[in-house]
């Protein structure tokens, strides 16, 4: 789950306080939605000077602050919501996005766990989960394989997840980011979090792919408990978290068409596996075979994957080529290469183009790029004729 994956939960909800609060806050998300993330910052440091307790700014504090790079400094303002604000599970979330960029798989996967149990519906959290547990069960299969290079069904199994991985695209996936709506819907309470009202506020796309969380609205104020219609601090309504395509506001139908929103997505990933041609999914195989390969130390698996008349970098011949691989191969510590976002460009008779992101790291060296890798059919087989970076 490289940055690209990452899909941090924008917060956009309706605020249980004066219409003079209200300003303010909308200016902040348009500054967020129209990517202008340094003036965000700004302003979000300006509005918590004053209010520093304010849960919905530092929140969009915390998505700018991801956006502009500054993960470590974003992890510190979702770490401290969560202490203070438990009940709300999209910091959760956000912290899960973020240990996954830095591929703490572990923590991220605590994180999404703490995210379902404060909000059992929480449908991105329980997504995201799914890949989180994906990607620990590849590293755990990588391992299997390193100590037992000849059990098949670990291979299989590798492949499997890999190839999963792959056509289901970015761990992470994002959630266009809505409008705020009007400050005084009907509250709503703990047992029932889809009456929120932000969640009806009609989606437009970002400059990024900044994914949005409706309707957050933290409950740390006992003075909003005066007022009769406002006195429960109104929970967030994550259940519909990746329902943000609605364009109706929030009227009572509105969790009649959230509920059926949730069901679909499952369905979406073996939708596009089916859609595979059989000539094109052969070859996403042998990619992912390649990289296993690598990833085990296997030298003979290794250079199996590529053509007798491979274009070797350097101007090397293929014997020097081969010697200077088997050396980098054989270096002390571990190598993981993990594959990202892998798409059969072209499958034409016996040549196929492959476009990918490839994630290496190994004992001294941790690196991403961009590649593109032309495949030819050779003894039934697809193999490597060319490799180059970038593309």
């Amino acid at each position: 789950m490289s940055k690209r994956a990452l899909a941090v939960t924008l917060l956009v909800g309706s605020l249980f306080c004066s219409p003079l609060r209200a300003d303010p806050l909308q200016d902040l998300q348009a500054l967020v939605k129209q990517g202008q993330f340094p003036q965000a910052l700004e302003r979000a440091d300006q509005m918590l000077a004053s209010k520093p307790r304010d849960a919905q700014v530092r929140f969009l504090k915390g998505v700018v602050l991801s956006e502009l790079n500054r993960g470590s400094e974003a992890i510190t303002v979702f770490q401290k919501l969560t202490e203070d604000y438990p009940e709300l599970p999209e910091p959760y979330n956000n912290l899960a996005v973020l240990y996954a960029q830095q591929r703490q798989y572990d923590k991220a996967r605590n994180a999404l766990e703490m995210a379902i149990r404060t909000h059992p519906s929480y449908a991105t959290a329980h997504e995201n989960l799914g890949d989180i547990y994906a990607r620990l069960a590849s590293q755990a299969y990588d391992k299997a394989l390193a100590l037992d290079s000849s059990n098949l069904t670990a291979q299989n199994k590798l492949a499997l997840i890999r190839e999963m991985i792959s056509v289901g695209g970015k761990s992470v996936r994002p959630v266009t980011p809505a409008v705020a709506a009007a400050p005084a819907p009907a509250p709503a309470t703990k047992p029932a979090p889809a009456p929120a009202p932000a969640v009806a506020s009609a989606p437009s796309a970002p400059a990024k792919p900044v994914a949005v969380a409706p309707a957050l609205v933290p409950a740390p104020a006992p003075s909003a408990a005066k007022p009769a219609p406002a006195a429960p601090p109104a929970t967030p309504a994550a259940a519909v978290v990746a329902a943000a395509k609605p364009a109706t506001p929030v009227p009572s139908p509105a969790p009649a068409a959230l509920a059926p929103k949730e069901e679909p997505k499952p369905a979406k990933r073996p939708e596009i596996r089916d859609e595979v041609p059989p000539q094109a999914a052969a070859v996403a195989k042998a990619v992912q075979s390649w990289a296993g390969a690598w990833s085990r130390k296997d030298v003979k698996g290794y250079l199996s994957h590529y053509a007798r008349e491979f274009e070797t970098p350097k101007g090397l011949n293929r014997k020097a080529w081969e010697e200077e691989r088997s050396q980098r191969l054989t270096k002390p510590g571990n190598i993981e290469v993990e594959l990202e976002n892998v798409k059969v460009v072209s499958v034409e008779g016996n040549r196929a183009t492959v476009k990918l992101r490839q994630h290496y790291r190994s004992l001294n060296l941790s690196t991403s790029s961009n590649k593109t890798l032309n495949l030819i059919n050779q003894d039934g087989k697809w193999v490597i004729q060319q490799e180059r970076v970038g593309g």
